[in-house]
C-alpha cells in the first residue's frame, strides 16, 4: 500500500514531466489496475515493454524527487502547518503568549523553505 501512495505522490508532483505515452501506460497500470497484457495489447507493444516502461517511469519520477525535493518540502510544510493549527487551538484555550512565539517561529521556518 505504501508503494502505491508513494507512486501517487510522485506522479501528482512530476507526472506532467513524462511523455504522453508514458503517462497513459503508467496511469493504466498503476491507477486503473489494468494488467500488463491488457495495456500491451491496447498500446501495440509487448508485455515486457510495458513492464520496462513502468520501471523506467518509476525511476524517472524518483530522480525528479531526489533533485527537486518537492514532495519532501510539501510534507514538511504540511506537518508545520498542522503544528501551527495545534498551537493556535492551545492558545485559544490557554492564552499562553509563548505559543504565539512558537507559531511565529514555525511560520518563519515555512517562509524560508
Amino acid at each position: 500500500m505504501e508503494s502505491i501512495v508513494r507512486q501517487s505522490l510522485l506522479y501528482d508532483f512530476y507526472g506532467e514531466l513524462l511523455t504522453e505515452h508514458q503517462r497513459k501506460v503508467y496511469e493504466d497500470v498503476v491507477f486503473n489496475d489494468l494488467s500488463l497484457s491488457e495495456v500491451a495489447q491496447e498500446q501495440g507493444i509487448s508485455r515486457q515493454g510495458v513492464h520496462d516502461l513502468i520501471k523506467r517511469c518509476d525511476k524517472i519520477l524518483c530522480e525528479y524527487e531526489e533533485k527537486l525535493q518537492l514532495i519532501s518540502k510539501f510534507q514538511k510544510t504540511r506537518r508545520m502547518v498542522e503544528e501551527i493549527q495545534n498551537k493556535t487551538c492551545r492558545f485559544k484555550e490557554t492564552k499562553d503568549e509563548t505559543l504565539m512565539n512558537e507559531i511565529e517561529r514555525i511560520s518563519n521556518d515555512i517562509l524560508e523553505l
